[in-house]
C-alpha cells in the first residue's frame, strides 16, 4: 500500500490549488484526493509525479516549494531526485538511441527550470555527489537536443558553486565567532577576584556583559 502524506499543513498554508492538476472530486484521482477542490491528502508516488515537468505542464511554484520543504520528512533529497530524474527518462523516452528533439526542446526548458529553482531555494541538498551526479545525468540526456541546454547546466553549477561556498563560509564565520566568544568567558573566568570584580563594576549583569563582548567580537570579526 503506498504511503499516503496528509496534505492539510503541506498546501493549505501556501494557498496551492491544485485545479490546473484535475477537477474538483471527493474521491482519489492519480493518487490524489480532493475535497471541495482542495488537496487533502495524496501518495508519495503521486506527489512526486505532479513535481515532474512535461512538454505542456509545470508545477506552481508554491507547490515546488512546499513539497521540496516537506517531502524531506519522508525521503531524503537525493532519492527524491533520483526519482524525479528516473520518472522523467522513462516519460520522455530519454534512453531511446534516436530522441524525439521537438518534444524534448519543449521539456528540456521546464525540467531546467525545475532544477534551477531546487538549487537556488535548497542549494544544501547539492552538497552530496549523488545529487550533482544525478544533475548532470538528466542535462547531459537532454543536451544533444539543444546546445544552450550545456550552458544553461555550466550556469546553474556555477551559480550553485557560488552559493555553496558563500554559505558555508558564512558558517564557519559563525563558528570562529562562538570560538572568540567562549575564549573571552574563559579568559574572564581566570582572571584574578579584583580584575572581575572591576569589570562587573561597570555591567553588573552577566547577561548583557556576554551580549556586549559579542558585539566586540562581531566588530573585530568585520575588521
Amino acid at each position: 500500500m503506498p504511503l499516503t502524506l496528509s496534505s492539510a499543513s503541506m498546501f493549505t498554508s501556501c494557498g496551492f490549488s491544485p485545479h490546473h492538476l484535475h477537477p474538483s472530486k471527493e474521491d482519489d484521482e492519480g493518487g490524489l484526493i480532493f475535497q471541495d477542490g482542495n488537496l487533502t491528502s495524496a501518495s508519495l508516488d503521486a506527489l512526486i509525479q505532479h513535481l515532474i515537468p512535461t512538454a505542456d505542464y509545470y508545477p506552481e511554484k508554491a507547490y515546488i516549494f512546499t513539497f521540496l520543504l516537506s517531502s524531506r520528512l519522508f525521503i531524503e533529497p537525493h532519492e527524491l531526485l533520483s526519482r524525479v530524474c528516473h520518472k522523467c527518462i522513462e516519460q520522455q523516452q530519454l534512453d531511446d538511441p534516436v530522441l524525439d528533439k521537438a518534444r524534448i526542446r519543449k521539456f528540456g526548458p521546464k525540467i531546467l527550470q525545475l532544477l534551477t529553482e531546487w538549487t537556488e531555494t535548497f542549494p544544501y541538498d547539492f552538497q552530496e555527489e549523488k545529487m550533482i551526479g544525478c544533475l548532470k545525468d538528466i542535462i547531459h540526456r537532454i543536451a544533444p537536443c539543444d546546445e544552450a541546454y550545456w550552458k544553461k547546466m555550466n550556469q546553474l553549477l556555477q551559480t550553485l558553486n557560488q552559493k555553496l561556498a558563500s554559505l558555508n563560509h558564512g558558517q564557519e564565520g559563525i563558528v570562529k565567532i562562538s570560538a572568540a566568544v567562549s575564549d573571552k568567558v574563559v579568559a574572564f573566568k581566570s582572571k584574578p577576584p579584583s580584575i572581575q570584580r572591576e569589570m562587573l563594576s561597570v555591567c553588573s549583569d552577566p547577561y548583557t556583559l556576554a551580549q556586549q563582548l559579542t558585539h566586540v567580537e562581531l566588530f573585530e570579526y568585520k575588521v
